[in-house]
């Protein structure tokens, strides 16, 4: 393990856990890399002192601000059923904004079939501090619904917006509580494209009138989160946790960097804590052999990755390098520039014909193999349930609460108690419950791949 930092960043360190042991013939080769960075000077939290321009993020006294947040308020005709829905979006958008820290660059967009700037609206973004704050709470007051729903619109504005500034941190806050009705799936698609390295995004369902795979399918594509807020009333406290971890952010464009000896193949690469998600397909080329996967910014944090690669079969007794595994920070103008190290760890495989050895699973690899299960369990039990098809949803989520129980997942746990009676826990024997509130069931979905850490 290795480390790489400046004075000011934060500290980055990888560790690896696997069983390096194969069987002879063996190929596949497993590891969980926990990366974790601690100890940064919080660039985002710093105050820029002496007030100045307000309306610009180019920064208070004309320093730069380093991070910069837009929020995206849905404001359809339909955030006004009922009518305190409305209210509660705005509460929750000015409880945001008070927790943005003094010299961030922020922005607030209304929503609907278009997107329009609500604060400051020149263009451009205002530097906070309690002036700016003030002015922009004050501007919320003018929010009205009416109009259809455009997601996409939204964050086209909210990309040029991050345009205008030169932070590094660049992170979106997405409120809908309606379907993108007024635009065609593959046009967000294709937004979510052009957006996907330029800010990261969270994205929140207010109600149960939205769909799940458009909201996850933003924080997916944006690496940011994604949740349910069924009452309106509890969005000003998810708000203003959702802001107080973007602030925390101290490092932007951090990708973990796999480089792999010739003959072998990536199976994949998958974060698996704190969420499910697969990078494998994100992957941008970096040299020979060597490929990128985007994890986006990072502030005190850790997450676990897992990581599958086939390597050209050996004799008993040969062991090579299976992998190196690498944190870097892509530079900001995103060439010219090579990519600055963080930390790494290295993959190892040795063949043996000592069957105990080389069959031993890893605690931490089966901890995410059955996590990763537990999620696509949910997944396909709620689309057979949706489908009609009472037998495979049985089946798949009686494995699912196996899963959760076995793993400790107890939030997710709960989740499915509400969505089947379980008879038999340990053995995944469940039935499915006759009615569901609609909000539980929406809740299961979007939360159905976090994970829970394994108990080292």
């Amino acid at each position: 393990m290795a480390h790489f930092s400046t004075p000011d960043a934060p500290r980055f360190s990888v560790e690896v856990y696997q069983n390096e042991y194969l069987p002879t013939g063996g190929r596949e080769v497993n590891a969980i890399i926990t990366v974790t960075s601690a100890g940064g000077e919080a660039t985002a939290r710093r105050p820029i002192p002496a007030p100045g321009v307000h309306d610009s993020a180019s920064g208070q006294g004309g320093a730069p601000a380093r991070a910069a947040v837009v929020i995206m308020v849905d404001c359809s005709g339909s955030m006004n059923y009922p009518p305190t829905k409305m209210h509660h979006a705005q509460e929750a958008t000015a409880a945001a904004i008070d927790t943005v820290r003094d010299g961030v660059a922020f922005s607030v967009v209304a929503g609907t079939h278009k997107a329009v700037e609500v604060f400051p609206g020149n263009g451009r973004l205002a530097i906070a501090d309690p002036l700016t704050r003030a002015q922009a709470k004050e501007a919320l007051r003018d929010l009205r619904p009416g109009g259809g729903t455009a997601i996409g619109t939204w964050l086209l504005l909210a990309d040029e917006l991050f345009g205008s500034t030169d932070a590094t941190i660049r992170h979106g806050i997405v409120l809908t509580d309606g379907r993108n009705e007024h635009e065609e799936p593959h046009r967000l698609r294709a937004v979510l494209n052009a957006c996907a390295g330029r800010f990261t995004c969270d994205a929140r369902g207010v109600g149960t009138d939205w769909e799940v795979e458009e909201v996850t399918a933003i924080a997916a594509a944006l690496l940011g989160t994604a949740d349910i807020v069924a009452d309106p009333a509890g969005l000003a406290a998810d708000f203003t946790r959702m802001m107080e971890t973007a602030m925390g952010k101290e490092i932007a464009d951090v990708s973990l960097r796999l480089w792999t000896p010739k003959g072998a193949e990536v199976a994949y690469v998958k974060q698996v804590a704190p969420t499910v998600e697969d990078l494998t397909a994100r992957r941008t080329e970096a040299g020979p052999r060597t490929g990128d996967y985007p994890t986006g910014s990072w502030g005190d944090e850790s997450r676990d990755y897992h990581l599958c690669v086939k390597v050209p079969a050996a004799e008993v007794g040969q062991e090579m390098l299976a992998a190196r595994i690498s944190l870097v920070q892509q530079p900001p103008d995103g060439v010219g520039s090579p990519p600055s190290p963080l930390a790494q760890g290295l993959v190892r495989a040795v063949w043996t014909d000592d069957l105990a050895v080389s069959t031993a699973m890893n605690p931490q690899v089966a901890h995410y193999t059955g996590q990763a299960e537990l999620a696509h369990a949910i997944q396909q039990g709620m689309n057979a349930r949706k489908s009609g098809d009472a037998e495979q949803a049985t089946a798949k989520l009686g494995r699912a609460v196996q899963l959760a129980t076995a793993s400790g997942n107890e939030d997710t746990a709960k989740l499915l108690a509400k969505v089947v009676d379980v008879l038999d826990a340990a053995a995944g024997t469940v039935r499915l419950k006759a009615k569901v509130a609609e909000a539980d069931e929406m809740t299961l979905e979007t939360r159905s791949t976090k994970t829970v850490r394994v108990k080292k």
